[in-house]
């Protein structure tokens, strides 16, 4: 049977002048990169060459770009770097360039934070991050929220355009004198017609366009009609944006602000035309969308049949043998499980301690090597002295200085060879230690998540969950074996 092709990957080379300062230079960046994917079985298919990279967005640039090509062609499957700080200056970029390697089921490894996503711990860090990033965003996005209220309460603008049929004036929001007699129009024709694609129709056949140069559709037409600010009260504050391109979604009514302003239409107008809506939204009213449990098609029951919620129950209940459990008692159990996501805590002790003793066993022999590598540079440095000083002839500065400088390049050599061997085992064995206080972390923060980033953490840790007679067994799908 053949053998199966070596998994291609990229190196990613950058590093600040202060980095090369202290010795990180591009060159040793390669060789371990080099290294560790040697150690993996990996073969280095190509080189991103971003040195001369600074304290700037990297998105942009022709080698990122180039990277990503070849991201999405196949042609890498993962992707080596030295730091996470060399990869991205800030973790918008970090964030989505771990979304695009997810999207192309590719991998991030970070040598000097020992992450890997290739492995169990290494994808559920990035998982992890991913969530604390989102509730970074959302602090923020509440800090500017509230900005956005007190603007609002004050009748301030609070950024967009004015709606159609008035206009910003003075900081005021007031009729605008072409528009207004349109946006009263479409109330009038809406009455008489009571169809929004009908008044679309007739403001366009007379000649009407929105502010934009397009003509109305009937969805305009309704977001109008709905729009209280024509009857004289201004609405604010009431959307919010859930990201991603994703459609504006509206917030409680309770933190809804109104102001008034200069009415279009009366009162009574604008009231007759909401309510031939309602009217008709009754009539059309659809069946709503079915709740989507956190484990659904994940929990099993003991007899081999799937669990769900039905519609008249909070458990999920096995339609063969009526075994049921609770949807709040199965998060609360999962949640439990979660704190002590990768080794047991008797584990974690042993396997730490070993991967300790390794490690420091290599640090003492890369100190040791760190050390001759200075005394060796002395040397060849007083051996040039004498040979200025005319102390020792051309041939014999030859004889003491070329082996000096044999020696400084195997001792070079050694140092890259043992850093990328430290760097394999700091990420196959100690990253468990950072995984297991990030997920505490988590652990602890789970109420605060929504249930579609909670739904996304179970797709990811859980292989199956088993309902017993009185017992709940959740197989973890990442569970790393004990080394």
């Amino acid at each position: 049977m053949a053998e199966s092709r070596p998994r291609r990957v990229g190196v990613w080379l950058r590093a600040s002048a202060e980095d090369q300062a202290r010795g990180e230079s591009p060159e040793d960046q390669e060789r371990r990169a080099h290294l560790y994917a040697a150690a993996k079985g990996w073969q280095v298919e190509e080189a991103y060459h971003l040195e001369a990279v600074g304290g700037q967005s990297v998105m942009d640039q022709p080698e990122t770009q180039r990277m990503l090509g070849d991201l999405q062609k196949g042609r890498i499957s993962a992707l080596i770097f030295s730091k996470l700080a060399h990869l991205a200056d800030n973790r918008k970029e970090l964030f989505v360039f771990a979304d695009l390697f997810d999207r192309y089921e590719a991998d991030l490894v970070s040598l000097q934070e020992a992450i890997d996503t290739s492995t169990p711990g290494g994808g559920l860090f990035y998982t992890i991050l991913a969530a604390l990033a989102q509730w970074e965003q959302e602090e923020i996005a509440e800090r500017v929220a509230e900005s956005v209220r007190v603007r609002a309460q004050r009748g301030k603008p609070v950024g967009g355009q004015a709606p159609f049929g008035y206009q910003w004036k003075d900081k005021q929001l007031v009729p605008d004198p072409q528009e207004a007699p349109v946006r009263r129009l479409m109330y009038e024709l809406f009455v008489e017609h009571r169809r929004k694609k009908t008044v679309a129709r007739l403001l366009n056949d007379a000649g009407y366009r929105t502010r934009r140069g397009a003509k109305f559709s009937d969805t305009t037409v309704g977001r109008l009609l709905q729009d209280p600010t024509a009857k004289g009260l201004r609405r604010a504050n009431y959307t919010k944006s859930l990201g991603d391109n994703k459609p504006w979604v509206e917030k409680p009514e309770e933190e809804w602000i109104y102001t008034e302003v200069e009415p279009i239409v009366a009162e009574e107008l604008w009231a007759r035309c909401n309510d031939i809506l309602e009217q008709q939204r009754q009539r059309q009213k659809r069946p709503a969308r079915k709740t989507v449990h956190l484990f659904s098609g994940i929990v099993s029951c003991h007899c081999g049949q799937k669990m769900y919620v039905p519609s008249n129950s909070p458990k999920y209940t096995c339609a063969k043998c009526r075994n049921k459990i609770g949807s709040d008692d199965l998060e609360a159990i999962f949640q439990e499980q979660l704190k002590a996501y990768v080794f047991s805590p008797t584990e974690i002790a042993e396997h730490l301690a070993q991967a300790d003793r390794q490690i420091r066993e290599r640090n003492e022999l890369l100190q040791s090597l760190t050390a001759e590598e200075g005394k060796t540079k002395q040397e060849m440095d007083k051996t040039y002295a004498l040979y200025l000083r005319e102390e020792i002839s051309g041939q014999g500065f030859a004889e003491r200085y070329t082996p000096l400088e044999e020696r400084l390049g195997q001792i070079g050599d050694e140092i890259v060879s043992l850093q990328g061997e430290i760097d394999f085992l700091r990420i196959q064995y100690l990253a468990s230690d950072e995984i297991l206080n990030e997920a505490q972390e988590l652990h602890s923060r789970w109420p605060q998540l929504t249930t579609r980033e909670k739904r996304r953490i179970v797709e990811y840790v859980v292989d199956s969950i088993a309902i017993g007679d009185g017992d709940v067994v959740i197989h973890l799908r990442h569970t790393p074996a004990s080394l």
